[in-house]
């Protein structure tokens, strides 16, 4: 089995984060590929990939951009060949659209730490932590034949799977310290949104509950690579 992990990214500057560092950890290689940037995925990844994750951006799964309608198409890849997929924030809703689901816009962001609440489906099958670090301004729709794992705090789907490797995942649990500080200068003009945590709070909760999400990463990639 390829010991190679196929990490797609959004931007320049974006990193795997913690997640990059788990899989390294257990002896995978990451193949990193932009497709915002030119960067073309592979027309298939058997024998040559143990998993896919596809991670956030600023954009969204909405834009008619060539490259997020190519990342769109692209997840089929992926689904028809069985591989493991996990997609984040715009990976999740990208995985969404791609298999009949869709994307709103609310009139309230999450940005900083919420609460989520696992569905009876999730508890079966991984322990969830309590609060996660979000950021986001729009909201995934999975279709209805996907299980959906957790909810946010207004039902809004968190987590969901579609077929038996495929997963959706809104939150981020890939964020390093350095990240978080990262995003918080960058896009510092988002904290005014409406719903949006102030700066104090992102590290309050990151104290509080880092641990807890820590801990479900790595049980998830054990349910994820198995």
């Amino acid at each position: 089995m390829s010991n190679n992990v196929l990490i797609i990214l959004h931007q320049i500057t974006s990193t795997p984060g913690r997640i990059g560092a788990l899989l390294k950890s257990r002896g995978y290689d990451l193949i990193i590929r932009r497709p915002a940037l030119g960067d073309e995925l592979p027309s298939t990844l058997k024998d040559d990939y143990a998993a896919v994750v596809m991670f956030g951006g600023p954009m969204s799964a909405n834009d008619k951009d060539n490259f997020i309608l190519y990342e769109k198409d692209w997840i089929q890849v992926p689904l028809k060949e069985n591989v493991p997929f996990l997609g984040i924030c715009l990976g999740a809703q990208l995985l969404a659209c791609s298999v009949g689901g869709s994307i709103k816009i609310k009139d309230h962001v999450e940005i900083g730490y919420y609460p989520i609440k696992p569905t009876e489906y999730g508890k079966s099958i991984i322990s969830w932590p309590p609060f996660v670090h979000q950021w986001h301004r729009e909201w995934m729709e999975p279709p209805k034949e996907a299980k959906l794992m957790a909810v946010g705090q207004n039902d809004e789907p968190q987590a969901f799977q579609y077929s038996d490797r495929a997963y959706g995942i809104q939150f981020h649990s890939e964020l390093t310290l350095a990240m978080v500080n990262r995003w918080l200068v960058k896009a510092e003009h988002r904290l005014v949104l409406n719903g949006a945590q102030q700066r104090e709070k992102h590290f309050e909760g990151r104290y509080i509950y880092d641990g807890h999400v820590k801990t479900w990463l790595n049980n998830f990639f054990d349910l994820l690579l198995n």
